[in-house]
């Protein structure tokens, strides 16, 4: 029996629900796309070498809500465009997916070794 349990009273920076202003892809990287509506954060594709706004959790269209997956140290699937060794630092590719970093800002850490084109096990920065 545990004894003196510590509870969530408030957890920020894990699910939350945006709005997508383009189509997005699920697992893929987002960044936020303008002021906030009905409450929302608004979202699109992350664009190369940029900070994130967390993973698209499934393939939303123009207008319509969507799951975000954020917080650090998080692990998730991200689609990848490289070859990834678990340990890279990743930052986010053109098509918001995630490749090796070079000179972007670093959005993650690969948790284990994955091929190009597929899905990758990414330990989020942020």
């Amino acid at each position: 029996m545990y004894r003196n349990p510590m509870h969530d009273r408030f957890n920020p920076g894990t699910d939350i629900t945006a709005l997508a202003t383009t189509d997005v892809t699920g697992k893929t990287f987002a960044a936020y796309s303008g002021a906030m509506k009905s409450g929302n954060i608004s979202i699109t594709t992350a664009q190369a070498g940029t900070a994130t706004a967390g993973v698209i959790k499934y393939d939303a269209q123009t207008g319509n809500l969507v799951g975000l997956a954020r917080g650090s140290g998080r692990v998730v699937t991200v689609k990848t465009s490289s070859e990834l060794s678990a340990g890279d630092a990743v930052e986010v590719a053109a098509d918001g997916t995630a490749t090796l970093a070079d000179t972007g800002i670093i959005v993650g850490w690969a948790a284990d070794n994955a091929d190009a084109g597929t899905d990758a096990l990414i330990s989020l920065a942020h």
